[in-house]
């Protein structure tokens, strides 16, 4: 990641799209997404400062971002007292993840430059989760307890395509988080911040907030250092308006009863050149964190599904230019050649409308469906073609990486 952002996909010419692939965003997850930037947090693989930043899309991916289906209102009533006394039950597990990478200088002479992040340790074996790009290219990983305790630890897996690792320390009588229930959040639920912010000494620091919103999703840049070059979509986030910094990344969001409700990982950078955000940053929730976790510990990666479009989602503009009656939905670009959606016979200008039966409206539905699968599942697109409307059975592949 290099803090550059991804371009932004033009509706005004399908054409011009398909011979500007690198527009699209995320090739393989088969997402697209409108363009602002964000900052990733502390990350765990720069030099001394720890603060490399990287570049996102924050956008709707439904309605229910911006509304909950309960009243927005809190489980508990914050007060200072309460604040200091749910903090008592996250901040003891909340570790601070040095990230350290040799590399040789001019002279050819070694250095160790660290970065530093953060994460939180959630059951009695020590397991660590944490964001990917706060151990990604370590040499040595160290987890500092703000018991005072350190220790070496050990990458168990990591997932680039939705941010996520798990590390490890063997100890005895850790501290360890409560996780929570992020499907039962609401917006305007208080949220706690623990993290190590800017890496300052004095163990990790405590801001709060709300839940801001919910089901965001954000595209990261690519590893790669391309800025033109779009690395993975996240989904499901929580938008939050409780402070998190550099050095944030990994650590744990917890809600007033102090169980981790999220993975801190991204928060908004400039809204527009010289406009720079406020209170905007992003989590991935629990629920997805710790299903990717659990998967990790057992088998060291995930396997992800796969479709293989590039598509843009479906304006009038672009049904105008193609010529398709369909009104939602999102349009094919063009299909990866050999990828599940080729074999299947989808095609440029195709509008796919429906998955399994759920309507497409969110430009990044098509790709959350496909997330939620597994390589060798079997799905129904109903897809139209001009003025004429088709059921497609794909059988999903695996993904060739694990970068999105």
């Amino acid at each position: 990641m290099d803090g550059r952002v991804a371009s932004k996909p033009s509706p005004r010419s399908l054409v011009a799209l398909l011979l500007l692939p690198a527009l699209v965003a995320l090739v393989v997850a088969c997402g697209g997404s409108d363009n602002k930037p964000i900052t990733s947090l502390g990350e765990g693989n720069n030099s001394a400062s720890a603060t490399k930043t990287a570049a996102a899309t924050a956008v709707p991916s439904g309605s229910s971002n911006t509304s909950a289906t309960k009243p927005a209102v809190s489980s508990a009533a914050l007060s200072s007292n309460s604040i200091a006394e749910t903090v008592t039950k996250v901040r003891p597990a909340t570790v601070q993840i040095t990230n350290e990478q040799a590399s040789f200088d001019q002279m050819n002479g070694e250095t160790v430059p660290t970065g530093v992040g953060t994460g939180v340790i959630y059951d009695k074996d020590g397991h660590i989760l944490t964001n990917n790009h706060v151990v990604a290219g370590a040499q040595k990983l160290m987890a500092a307890l703000p018991d005072g305790r350190s220790f070496e630890a050990k990458l168990i897996g990591t997932d680039p395509r939705t941010d996520i690792a798990v590390v490890q320390i063997q100890a005895q009588d850790l501290p360890v988080a409560t996780l929570g229930d992020s499907s039962k959040l609401a917006v305007g639920d208080w949220t706690i911040a623990v993290g190590n912010a800017l890496g300052l000494p004095g163990g990790p620091t405590v801001t709060f907030g709300v839940v801001s919103a919910l089901d965001r999703s954000a595209t990261e840049p690519s590893s790669s250092g391309n800025s033109r070059s779009a690395g993975p979509q996240l989904y499901g986030l929580i938008q939050t308006d409780a402070s998190i910094n550099p050095g944030n990344s990994g650590g744990p969001l917890a809600d007033a009863d102090g169980n981790v409700i999220g993975i801190n990982t991204l928060v908004a950078g400039e809204a527009e050149p010289g406009l720079q955000s406020q209170g905007i940053g992003f989590a991935v929730n629990i629920n997805a964190a710790k299903k990717i976790a659990d998967e990790l510990v057992k088998n060291g990666s995930v396997d992800h599904a796969y479709l293989g479009v590039n598509y843009v989602p479906l304006t009038p503009a672009v049904a105008a230019e193609i010529g398709s009656s369909a009104k939602n939905g999102i349009a094919i670009v063009r299909t990866v050649q050999g990828s599940p959606a080729a074999q299947a016979g989808l095609q440029s200008k195709d509008v796919v409308t429906q998955f399994n039966g759920k309507d497409l409206k969110g430009e990044s539905d098509l790709a959350q469906q496909v997330d939620t699968l597994k390589p060798g599942d079997q799905v129904t697109l109903t897809v139209v073609r001009g003025n004429q409307t088709q059921q497609v059975k794909v059988t999903l592949g695996k993904a060739p990486n694990n970068s999105a």
